[in-house]
């Protein structure tokens, strides 16, 4: 039987340090880093979406980073296939693959084989979803998702109208959740041997004033800009107009809100998805938390745990 590669996870909520230690493991181990992120992928979307600087990447090997077109389509079937081909290609050159991000639903599917299959669409069922949507809004759907399938609604974003239609859409044409369609898809062995390492805050208030932190640099950046950018293609980039980070500015080019307040509601919406992020990774198995504010040497412990993990037989 062939040994499964191994591959080291780095996972945890928003603005919780994962792409600086990546680049520790990185620079003492000799890996090269997957993007385990919905958003990075996109061209010419980099201070919304938090991408890696131009030095960072230059750092580090970056795979599944600033490669898409906005108004292409990026989903969990595109990452898991794409991920394992960079595994495969990270390994050929004797390489450590790094998977690292913040999207739950990516990392776990990669990590235990989930393979998805086509799924018909119902021109009948979708339509009505889309009515649905049109007179009772984007939140009033993802209820409607949380009472049918809390699991897979946690990793969803209300505003995913594209996500919550297509689940519930599987739902009502097939009567299985994506949850149960999910677990349904795993393989019995997991294809790869896996370290998790998550960073994270003992203390959420520390994490929420990072947070809030990082969005008033994203303004200084000019992540208005890319904003205003997404706001005057909103039709075609479905994803990024959907996405934390530049819809909570659409108000302002409106004119029904202020600057201020768009930059609040983006802080108030970063902080929900952090607690939607640990409520995912928490209950993920074998996760090994980093408290960044509880062990100024947690990246030395993640290279310890690193190095035994790639030693082991």
């Amino acid at each position: 039987m062939e040994e499964r590669k191994k591959i080291i996870v780095i996972c945890g909520p928003t603005a919780s340090g994962k792409t600086g230690l990546s680049l520790v493991l990185a620079e003492k181990f000799g890996g090269e880093i997957i993007s385990a992120d919905s958003m990075q992928v996109y061209k010419n979307l980099d201070v919304g979406t938090a991408k890696a600087t131009a030095e960072e990447q230059a750092a580090a090997k970056h795979h599944l980073v600033d490669f898409l077109d906005p108004a292409e389509p990026y989903n969990v079937e595109i990452f898991t296939r794409l991920a394992k081909e960079k595994i495969e290609e990270i390994y050929s050159h004797g390489k450590v693959p790094l998977i690292v991000g913040g999207t739950g639903l990516y990392i776990e599917s990669l990590v235990n084989g989930i393979t998805f299959t086509e799924q018909n669409s119902d021109k009948t069922v979708r339509k009505q979803l889309e009515q649905q949507l049109k007179e009772k809004g984007k939140e009033w759907l993802h209820q409607q998702l949380v009472h049918i399938d809390p699991e897979y609604a946690v990793s969803v974003h209300p505003n995913n109208a594209v996500r919550v239609m297509r689940a519930l859409e599987i739902y009502y044409t097939t009567g299985v959740t994506m949850s149960q369609q999910i677990a349904a898809s795993k393989p019995k062995e997991k294809p790869y041997d896996v370290l998790f390492l998550a960073t994270g805050f003992l203390d959420r208030a520390k994490l929420y004033e990072n947070i809030d932190k990082r969005v008033d640099v994203m303004v200084q950046l000019g992540v208005l800009d890319e904003a205003r950018y997404v706001y005057e293609n909103k039709e075609r980039f479905v994803n990024s107009a959907a996405a934390i980070g530049y819809k909570e500015f659409f108000p302002y080019f409106e004119g029904t809100q202020t600057l201020e307040e768009c930059v609040e509601e983006l802080k108030k919406g970063s902080r929900h998805y952090a607690k939607r992020q640990l409520t995912w990774f928490n209950r993920m198995e074998d996760i090994n938390w980093l408290y960044v504010d509880g062990d100024e040497n947690y990246k030395e412990k993640a290279v310890s745990l690193a190095e035994k993990f790639l030693k082991e037989i």
